[in-house]
């Protein structure tokens, strides 16, 4: 849709989160006439947002109101399943997502990244490497979406010159229909959110892979050769009307078929393209304490071929890839206390995440986990939590979960509060050891959100020391 048609037309919010409240102020600014329905209780300090903004709001539930539209803007924590969604599409209103709202105003070149896991790693890699290319070119790059910055909020100051480095899940996919990256990643598809998606991994696979169903010649599509899914997904049909790269860690296996690919050889970062091979980097002046592991090197890997697309040179890629040290709640550092390596993780919000931070860590750790269930198949992580784990402090909704799953495995504790937690794991693990702090599970069971939940055990661990 263009953005002059939503002039004067009647658009529904439902939900009056931080991209709920910004869709709302940007069909305001293209002059709709947008209403915020929330199902909850919506906060003062949004109520006030929308009253700035001359938008007006319900709370408590949906009103008959929110079906006088003619645009339905759905946040992406509410499944397209809710009755006020369905219903929306019985009458026949377009439901859309935030994202898909915010690309029909955007003049920028998007690089999208979506998958399971490493999308906010690869997504901070490709936006500091864009931004450091844009100081030099004069462009500038937006870090937006699920990284946490809607779309909607910044779509408005970008230009044609700049690159939005989107971040996308699936919930948020699942409402787009002509959103068309210039440049998309698909990290890896592993079981996730299966209680969103009926237990069905097709399902959610297929939500994920709606960022490149409208893509065209001229745009990039980049995916995880290494990861079966995909490799099952993308080698089903050749060609593509798109580019296509491919990024593994061997790059004697990517070279036995025709294609551009980046990837691993002789301990540096090779990229090949139809008419040129060169070696970026050695792999060792990436990797370090705190940024580390096959999973990050595929996230580099990605990066480096969606940065290469984008035209961004081979000494801006090299400046930002030997200064990077990883990402806030991934897998990261956060001090030593009572003789102990603490990790914060709090960003591993599901089994396979937690599978990449125990390959990380030394063994013999105490692992703090838990939270709200999605679902979860915890007997997949069963071998890997034998070898290095010797304690579980369980919290949270899911901690008998847990527990049951690896009674017979390793000793499982289980705590009433993340202060319980940090307590029980300081006196379980041995001198000299590491607790990790890595939950496999959505956080609104006791936080606002994963950093929240991130930074209130990092403040637990500042007061160990």
């Amino acid at each position: 849709m263009k953005p002059e048609e939503l002039k004067g037309k009647a658009a529904s919010i439902i939900g009056a989160g931080k991209s709920g409240v910004a869709a709302a102020g940007l069909l305001a600014r293209a002059g709709a006439r947008p209403f915020v329905s929330e199902f909850g209780a919506v906060s003062p300090e949004t109520a006030e947002t929308l009253r700035q903004l001359d938008v007006p709001f319900e709370e408590g539930g949906h009103s008959a109101r929110v079906f006088d539209a003619a645009l339905c803007v759905v946040s992406p924590g509410i499944p397209q399943t809710a009755p006020v969604i369905r219903e929306m599409r019985e009458r026949g209103i377009a439901v859309v997502s935030e994202i898909e709202l915010a690309s029909w105003f955007c003049p920028a070149r998007v690089i999208g990244i979506t998958g399971t896991d490493g999308k906010t790693t690869t997504a901070t890699l490709i936006h500091r490497i864009c931004e450091a290319e844009g100081e030099r070119r004069g462009f500038r790059a937006f870090s937006v979406g699920n990284i946490g910055i809607p779309f909607s909020s910044e779509v408005s100051a970008m230009t044609a010159a700049d690159i939005a480095v989107l971040e996308l899940s699936s919930y948020q996919l699942e409402g787009c229909f002509e959103f068309r990256p210039d440049i998309a990643v698909l990290t890896n598809i592993t079981p996730d959110h299966m209680d969103r998606y009926g237990g069905s991994i097709e399902a959610y696979a297929t939500a994920k892979f709606r960022i490149h169903s409208r893509q065209e010649a001229g745009d990039t599509l980049i995916y995880n050769h290494d990861d079966p899914m995909l490799r099952a997904h993308f080698d089903r049909r050749e060609p593509w009307p798109f580019r296509v790269v491919r990024v593994g860690l061997r790059a004697e296996t990517l070279a036995d078929a025709s294609g551009d690919f980046v990837s691993v050889e002789g301990g540096e970062i090779v990229v090949r393209t139809s008419d040129s091979s060169e070696k970026l980097m050695r792999v060792d002046e990436i990797m370090k304490p705190g940024f580390r592991g096959d999973h990050n090197l595929y996230n580099v890997l990605s990066s480096v071929a969606a940065a290469s697309a984008a035209g961004v040179s081979a000494e801006t890629m090299r400046l930002v890839l030997a200064g990077f040290g990883g990402v806030e709640h991934r897998q990261e550092f956060a001090g030593t206390a009572c003789g102990l390596d603490w990790i914060n993780d709090s960003k591993a919000t599901n089994v396979n995440a937690l599978r990449q931070a125990l390959q990380s860590v030394p063994a013999g750790m105490v692992l703090i986990a838990g939270g709200r269930d999605k679902g979860n198949d915890y007997s997949v992580i069963a071998d890997i939590v034998r070898e290095k784990v010797a304690c579980i402090v369980a919290i949270g909704e899911s901690r008998q979960l847990i527990a049951e799953a690896f009674r017979g495995v390793v000793v499982v504790l289980c705590a009433e509060s993340l202060a319980e937690a940090v307590d029980l794991a300081r006196r379980n693990a041995r001198p000299g050891g590491s607790v990790l702090f890595s939950p496999a599970c959505s956080s609104f069971d006791m936080f606002r959100d994963f950093e929240d939940r991130g930074r209130q055990f990092k403040q637990l661990v500042r007061e160990l020391e």
